[in-house]
């Protein structure tokens, strides 16, 4: 029970029903506490406390590829796919009893545990993680019969202790989290790939119990001195809850031997110095290069090859490494596209397919 949510004064009833008759929408009761604080009433609360150090598991939501998205859709698009996704998505956080941080552009960022926290935080945020990507699916399905590009999403979990509060000033402040264990759930966002949900060690070792994952990876981490390790969550099976990722990543796969061009990116900002390379085989979602150096594990690259069967050049396709390894004096890496421009996937599908029939 909130007593502060339960005994709302007149003012903070008024800014409900005013809320209500403008938007169709009521603020929640977390929503409710904080107006009552703002407003002097209610006495204190999570949200009047001027700063506080608590456990908040932070679920942090990035779409792949939509800002290469932007270049070829008009803004009108643009605009009506992000507010459908993110209205999905808000959804699924606030019915598992997440708080929204804060949307930046094309992510969102969820708290469990901040401003209320509760026993299964950890628990809540697993299975909404994993509902989100399923929402996403549905999404793209419901998307394709409009004819509207696809949406992939990446997601990032960590749990630990931060600072939470009030910042800001008195013509603007927000309730917010800061802190090391926040940037972690950044980082650890920016290496999981479309469809993908990673957690931290920390976090796992808080869920092993429900969830389905793979074995740890190592990642090193701008901000720590040593390596971070990860898991890929692949099904929460108590809930019947499978990450739909491997439906997503299926595909033929043929062998080529086609001339391909990539460049490093750094800061999502493509570096001028090109690497030759060779595919060596390639299907709807990802490709294996051939070249003379080896690449980090998750960089980030832009592609460029050429089609001649279907002829056309494919010049908008960005990339993560996902595994590298030496091969008879030469590097082999496994690349997983990020995001593929609509005509390009469209042609490199045809392409592949079109190999499959004469094989």
């Amino acid at each position: 029970m909130n007593p502060i949510a339960d005994d709302p004064s007149p003012l903070a009833l008024h800014v409900q029903a005013l809320l209500q008759r403008e938007t169709g929408q009521v603020l929640s009761p977390a929503g409710l506490s904080e107006l009552m604080a703002l407003t002097g009433h209610g006495g204190a609360s999570a949200w009047s406390d001027p700063v506080q150090q608590r456990e908040v598991t932070v679920v942090l939501a990035d779409l792949r590829g939509f800002t290469a998205l932007t270049a070829t859709q008009p803004a009108g698009v643009i605009i009506a796919l992000l507010n459908r996704c993110l209205a999905v998505l808000s959804e699924v956080i606030l019915r598992h009893g997440g708080t929204i941080d804060k949307f930046m552009g094309d992510s969102v960022m969820a708290l469990f545990g901040a401003p209320q926290g509760r026993p299964d935080d950890v628990e809540r945020a697993l299975v909404c993680a994993v509902e989100m990507q399923l929402a996403m699916a549905v999404l793209n399905r419901e998307g394709s019969q409009q004819g509207l590009p696809e949406l992939y999403m990446g997601i990032g979990i960590n749990t630990g202790q931060v600072i939470a509060g009030r910042f800001g000033s008195a013509a603007y402040s927000q309730y917010t989290v800061i802190g090391d264990e926040v940037n972690l759930a950044s980082r650890i966002e920016s290496f999981s790939l479309r469809g993908q949900v990673l957690v931290s060690e920390h976090t796992y070792q808080r869920c092993a119990h429900l969830v389905e994952a793979s074995g740890p990876m190592e990642v090193h981490v701008k901000g720590k001195s040593e390596a971070v390790r990860v898991r890929e969550v692949v099904a929460i099976p108590s809930r019947g809850l499978h990450v739909p990722r491997a439906e997503v990543r299926r595909s033929h796969r043929v062998e080529v031997r086609l001339p391909c061009t990539l460049h490093e990116l750094q800061h999502k900002v493509v570096l001028p110095h090109p690497m030759a390379a060779v595919i060596i085989d390639v299907g709807y979602h990802g490709l294996q290069i051939e070249l003379d150096q080896p690449l980090e594990p998750f960089a980030e690259l832009k592609l460029e090859f050429a089609l001649l069967l279907v002829d056309f050049t494919v010049s908008d396709v960005y990339a993560k490494v996902v595994k590298c390894r030496p091969c008879e004096g030469r590097w082999r890496a496994g690349l997983e596209f990020t995001a593929i421009g609509v005509e390009s996937s469209a042609r490199l599908q045809t392409f592949v397919q079109l190999l499959v029939a004469v094989r």
